[in-house]
């Protein structure tokens, strides 16, 4: 458990660049107000819109409050996310949806988690009251997913979904950002744990969206989008387990067929269904053809791991900010940031 303190504003090192990432679709009744919000908490911090082609004054309205706006006209959450991440040159990465129901004053302690602990990436876990802020179908299908996810990659972060996260430059710089929409945050999440990352996670207030604001996730379609997502990299990640899967299912069904063949022969000696035994020695045949694609593809994906490591570890974990900016002394870091969080 987190316990954070009640300061609206944390003032960080001159040194220490922070930007907040805000991709925004139709965002006009509330984006205003998300920064205006995040000038409060992180007044220090460059805040950069990037509009995703909206049709409504979302440009002009974010333009006002204060905001860096830019455009990616390639539709897509995935999509935004990779063109901020190759963009903006910051330390400190805050990102967080345009939509308002994310709570701009937990930032600051995300961040001093961050740093006093030397994470690569603090997830921002949602905690609502509010049956119409999270719904039913969103909230059931995050469970199944992150469960899925935990099962697969570990259980180190609750709320795979959620779009509110702070990153080091390390992972920000490093990640390869392959998706295109609402999967990216599944992306992040399973990049975060293959490469065993250094992760924290604190729980935040999510509110209710503001009146003239939709949800642009759909529960059904960008649900199996995101299923799909996480078999693709368990396939491009772990593919020993995925077509060892894949050969245990194919050698059952192919022993399953034979069975009528072995026991015609053990009963007469002969065997009359050759349709059935060709069919049956084929799916063996390819369940151990599956196999060894595993075994071939195992070492590919090391390969694969080792250089994407290569790459996070090129990349230091601030670049501007003083190495005390990160201490792990005590003294130093309380100096810095203040308070520490506890961690309980």
């Amino acid at each position: 458990m987190i316990v954070q303190d009640s300061r609206s504003k944390t003032r960080f090192p001159l040194s220490l660049r922070i930007a907040v990432l805000i991709p925004c679709y139709n965002e006009a009744s509330s984006i205003a107000g998300v920064v205006a919000d995040f000038h409060r908490s992180l007044p220090d911090a460059d805040i950069y819109v990037y509009d995703n082609d909206s049709k409504d004054a979302t440009v002009s309205l974010a333009a006002r409050a204060g905001a860096h706006v830019r455009r990616e006209t390639l539709r897509g959450k995935g999509n935004v996310v990779r063109r901020m991440f190759a963009d903006v040159e910051a330390d400190i990465y805050v990102l967080v949806d345009g939509d308002g129901t994310y709570e701009a004053a937990s930032a600051p302690d995300m961040i001093r988690m961050l740093l006093q602990n030397h994470l690569d990436m603090v997830n921002g876990a949602r905690v609502s009251s509010h049956l119409a802020a999270y719904r039913t179908g969103h909230r059931t299908g995050n469970i199944l997913l992150s469960g899925i996810v935990a099962w697969i990659f570990g259980d180190r972060i609750t709320d795979m979904l959620s779009g509110y996260r702070v990153f080091s430059r390390r992972f920000v710089k490093s990640f390869p950002a392959l998706s295109s929409g609402f999967e990216i945050e599944t992306e992040l999440t399973i990049h975060a744990l293959e490469l065993k990352l250094p992760l924290g996670e604190m729980k935040t207030p999510y509110r209710e969206r503001v009146e003239g604001s939709a949800s642009k996730l759909r529960t059904y379609s960008d649900g199996l989008r995101i299923l799909r997502t996480i078999v693709w990299l368990i396939k491009q990640d772990r593919p020993l387990q995925f077509f060892s899967i894949a050969a245990l299912a194919l050698l059952v069904i192919g022993v399953v067929i034979s069975i009528p063949v072995f026991v015609e022969y053990h009963r007469t000696g002969l065997v009359p269904r050759f349709p059935t035994a060709i069919l049956s020695m084929g799916i063996v045949l390819l369940s151990f053809l599956s196999l060894g694609c595993g075994l071939i593809l195992d070492s590919i994906a090391l390969g694969r791991k080792e250089a994407k490591r290569i790459a996070y570890l090129s990349v230091p974990f601030l670049a501007a900010a003083k190495p005390d900016a990160y201490s792990n002394d005590s003294e130093s870091s309380e100096k810095m940031l203040g308070a520490p969080n506890r961690v309980v």
